[in-house]
């Protein structure tokens, strides 16, 4: 019966995350990835822009505009944004087959470290957007999925999926996850370390565009074999007119330093507490595997396998990791009996 029902229904495998969303449809693959940003007219109450249309207004709406992000830390921080979003992004990805197709299944991700609260409010919102039935899954399971290792084995994986709120991350084996450890730290607390290095520094105000673009083009966590450097326009602090100065990797690299400690401490945390007969399988190539949007960050790799004396890989397409890992589960429903209908 479920299969028969599957043919009248587009399913959809959804990665909601702080920076973006991607959205994955059975059969076809990952099909969209745009940032989870909306646009809303205060005075309307108007959701007028969503995704990449709403990302363009960030710092640059009149006064009846709000270009905002309805996720914060990986958990809906604005319950009606997030709704118009899902909604937004489910009916640009519908394609029906007949007119009798039902309303989508939906797999989403969740951060592991949400409260039992965060994650039925994250249910309800899919429901209201148009989904016919939800499936919640933690992200780093569905990185791990996502990527390919092991997880029905039992051997050990360690997965950590550095996203834009939040840095997840855990040891897998026989289908579950053995060690968990949920950081509201990642990509966005990168942005912001720039921004502030930058502003005591040189006196330069810059906007979070600005500084992930900076972090994406030069931005590094271990030593580069050649620095890079870049041109950085903002608003001097001290004059209040437009500026330009010239930076390099080498400095961007001591404004990550702080945020990048912290998750390199928690992810020596979540070995500690590994068991030893896990452990021992982490030492083989492809047993420690980064995901996520912060793997893309140059050298990432190579510090955490310093740390951790470790072989840590970065994984192909780490970005869309976690939505192929819902897509997963829409495709091979054997997966479905680890994450039942909550």
């Amino acid at each position: 019966m479920v299969k028969f029902l599957t043919f009248f229904s587009n399913d959809i495998g959804i990665d909601l995350g702080t920076a973006n969303t991607c959205v994955y449809v059975r059969g076809k693959g990952v099909v969209l990835m745009e940032p989870s940003i909306v646009a809303m007219n205060t005075n309307t109450k108007e959701f007028v822009a969503v995704g990449g249309e709403a990302k363009k207004m960030l710092g640059k709406t009149p006064a009846n505009i709000v270009a905002m992000k309805p996720m914060k830390d990986g958990v809906i921080a604005d319950f009606d944004g997030c709704e118009a979003m899902l909604r937004y992004f489910i009916s640009k990805v519908k394609t029906p087959k007949h007119k009798f197709v039902l309303p989508p299944r939906i797999v989403i991700s969740v951060p592991s470290g949400i409260t039992s609260v965060e994650r039925r409010a994250v249910k309800e919102t899919a429901l209201k957007a148009g989904a016919r039935m939800v499936r919640i899954v933690e992200e780093p399971m569905a990185a791990a999925i996502g990527v390919g290792l092991p997880v029905e084995e039992p051997c050990g994986s360690l997965i950590i999926d550095i996203g834009g709120g939040t840095t997840e991350m855990a040891v897998i084996s026989l289908g579950g996850i053995v060690i968990t450890k949920s950081l509201r730290i990642a990509g966005n607390e990168m942005d912001e370390a720039i921004i502030e290095y930058l502003k005591k520094k040189y006196n330069l105000l810059i906007g979070e565009r600005t500084a992930e673009e900076i972090k994406i083009q030069i931005g590094s966590a271990y030593k580069l074999d050649e620095e890079l450097e870049m041109e950085v326009h903002g608003r001097s602090l001290v004059e209040g007119l437009p500026k330009q100065i010239k930076i390099n990797s080498e400095e961007i690299r001591e404004a990550l330093k702080d945020t990048l400690s912290l998750i390199v401490n928690a992810v020596r945390d979540v070995l500690e507490e590994t068991p030893p007969e896990l452990s021992s399988d982490l030492i083989k190539e492809g047993g420690v595997v980064i995901a996520g949007g912060g793997a893309l960050l140059k050298g990432i790799d190579k510090l955490i396998s310093q740390e951790t004396k470790l072989p840590v890989i970065v994984a192909d397409d780490p970005l869309t990791a976690v939505v192929r890992g819902t897509g997963k589960m829409l495709e091979e429903e054997k997966y479905f009996k680890h994450f039942p209908q909550e």
